[in-house]
């Protein structure tokens, strides 16, 4: 039983680290969001309170089952590039480079690769997976945190793999991850800003609401975290304005369950859905 308690032990130290690292970002989106909505943000808050339970379950049933194996995953996919040979520098290359140019680099390769991965996400096999992101009706800053199992595990292995092969130094790729993490909070905040302009070079909560939004003219639309560049870039931006449409998905039944939220993605229905929808040439509604 001696495992048994150390895994008990390492998933409640994991809990209390997240739960301390959550405390921030929580006081600072309370924060900002009294001083754009003013009272009004408490009844947000109250409408939100069902989606936002859902979202904290998920978040702890990712924290103590999933984080463990995508530990074990970084050091199989470090082992696996390195094997393979396709590994194009090593981190002791980039040592003549300054930090601050290694870190941009990481950061721009990290979004690029995130949107690509994030498109594949919403047109292929892995959609059953990534509609759990998207069944948030009432999309709030906590919103990150609901992903499947599945989908956590997958986007690790896309997005690592691609800093893994060009050998960044460890400094570098945990720099990316915090980054577009925290930026990943603010993007999914119940906030109405668009960077007017600016928002073709960088992406707005607006912006990003909208590719949660159930209108149809907004399906496909807004995959990148923090460069909105790829989404002009490949035709795929979309902010006419700030986002009061309806959010979540409309085509696939999901309950606000956690069993539901977790099933979804092993249910036949699903691939149905999913292949039904390549036949007619829809597309897939948006994370």
């Amino acid at each position: 039983m001696d495992w048994l308690t150390v895994f008990l032990l390492q998933s409640w130290d994991a809990v209390l680290t997240a739960g301390s690292g959550m405390l921030a970002p929580a006081v600072f989106f309370l924060c900002l969001g009294y001083l754009v909505k003013r009272k009004t943000l408490f009844e947000d808050i109250h409408r939100a309170l069902p989606e936002t339970g859902l979202n904290i379950q998920i978040m702890l049933f990712n924290l103590v089952f999933t984080l463990p194996v995508i530990v074990l995953a970084s050091t199989f996919l470090s082992n696996f590039w390195h094997s393979t040979g396709l590994v194009l520098y090593s981190p002791s290359d980039w040592n003549g480079f300054p930090v601050w140019g290694v870190f941009l680099i990481a950061l721009v390769v990290g979004d690029f690769v995130g949107y690509w991965r994030h498109r594949f996400e919403h047109n292929s096999f892995l959609w059953p997976s990534h509609a759990v992101h998207h069944s948030d009706t009432e999309m709030t800053w906590l919103s990150l945190e609901r992903f499947h199992p599945i989908n956590r595990l997958t986007t690790f292995a896309i997005d690592s793999s691609a800093l893994l092969i060009l050998g960044l130094p460890p400094y570098a790729v945990v720099a990316n991850s915090l980054v577009r993490h925290y930026y990943g909070f603010f993007i999914h905040a119940d906030l109405p800003w668009t960077y007017g302009k600016w928002n073709i070079l960088f992406v707005s909560p607006a912006m990003h609401r909208w590719h949660h939004s159930a209108n149809e003219e907004a399906y496909g639309r807004n995959f990148a975290t923090i460069f909105g560049l790829w989404d002009w870039a490949f035709g795929t931006h979309y902010v006419p304005g700030p986002c009061d449409s309806p959010l979540g998905v409309v085509t696939d039944e999901i309950d606000r369950t956690l069993w539901s939220q977790f099933s979804y993605t092993f249910r036949p229905k699903a691939y149905e859905k999913l292949f039904r929808r390549r036949l007619d040439k829809d597309v897939i509604p948006n994370e």
